[in-house]
């Protein structure tokens, strides 16, 4: 199944949504990650977590694995034990929190069914790379010890935290492992060197992100890195081997064409891609609470019912 599918034309975003976003942007976006620069911008992403309510009808059990904390979260009345979906958050490798893991954790295991595990993974500056690939290895391999098989696994991330789900599968691959069953990516960063067109011909139209922001990141991520290596950008990875995999992205943002090539590149190596793209929509917009988003939340859930 490799195909593009455009998400149902909306109307243009409401202004004063847009607005709210773009003042959030101001305090979660800053140009660099200096000591308080970075303190304000965990701030704003918990901020943010905080002003979007997650739906209701889910239990959250919080936990620790070796000292990284984590979640289970599971549709109240039951889920389905099938399939499990472990889900990297987003923020740029260096802000996130369970608390802002559990507005996209939660709409995931309302929408499919299956119980999500969220966790914290460590934060650069403190904590460059590898160390948030390190996380997500020791929690997949928790997984493994309580008795899931890699092929009940659905690999899910957004933004950084896509980047990290294609790192952590790749890893996987290159180890000789078994790979999780899907990979489900919700407006990954997969490229680094900020290279996409995107950049330019969104700038004015994205709310949430700026180059500047990228920049500053990355550079906290992995400083002095050559960021065209596949181990920072999976853009440019040998892609060949991974499992099927969604990608939703929306048509403002900057990332836009991180996940337009990505898709590209997976079908080149042979990998079943679907991409879905949603016209006026911005950075992560499936965390707020828009018809879109639940429109993006069903499509995830029927592109999983669909491959089982």
């Amino acid at each position: 199944m490799n195909k593009t599918i455009t998400g149902t034309q909306v109307p243009a975003a409401n202004e004063a949504i847009l607005a709210a976003l773009r003042k959030v942007h101001n305090i979660a976006s800053p140009a660099s990650t200096a000591p308080e620069d970075l303190k304000r911008q965990r701030l704003g992403q918990e901020t943010l977590g905080r002003l979007l309510t997650p739906p209701i009808g889910f239990s959250w059990e919080p936990f620790e694995i070796e000292g990284i904390p984590a979640a289970w979260v599971r549709p109240e009345g039951g889920h389905d034990r099938s399939k499990m979906i472990l889900y990297c958050h987003g923020g740029g490798y260096t802000s996130g929190t369970l608390g802002y893991a559990r507005l996209l954790a939660s709409r995931m295991a309302l929408a499919t069914g299956y119980e999500v595990l969220a966790f914290q993974y460590r934060l650069a500056p403190e904590h460059p790379y590898p160390e948030a690939l390190e996380d997500a290895r020791l929690v997949w391999e928790h997984l493994m010890f309580l008795g899931w098989g890699a092929r009940e696994i659905i690999l899910a991330g957004d933004s950084a935290g896509g980047n990290l789900a294609l790192e952590l599968a790749l890893d996987l691959r290159d180890a000789d492992r078994m790979l999780p069953w899907r990979l489900v990516l919700f407006s990954p960063w997969t490229d680094m060197t900020a290279s996409g067109e995107s950049y330019e011909a969104c700038r004015d139209r994205d709310p949430l992100l700026t180059r500047e922001y990228i920049e500053a990141v990355r550079e906290a991520y992995a400083p002095g890195a050559d960021w065209a290596q596949a181990a920072y950008s999976p853009l440019f990875a040998d892609l060949r081997g991974l499992p099927p995999t969604l990608i939703q992205v929306g048509g403002r943002e900057i990332l836009r064409d991180d996940s337009t090539r990505l898709h590209q590149n997976l079908q080149a190596a042979g990998v079943p891609a679907v991409l879905q793209a949603w016209p006026e929509m911005w950075h992560v917009f499936q965390m707020f609470p828009l018809k879109a988003a639940g429109e993006a939340m069903d499509q995830m859930a029927r592109y999983l019912e669909l491959l089982r």
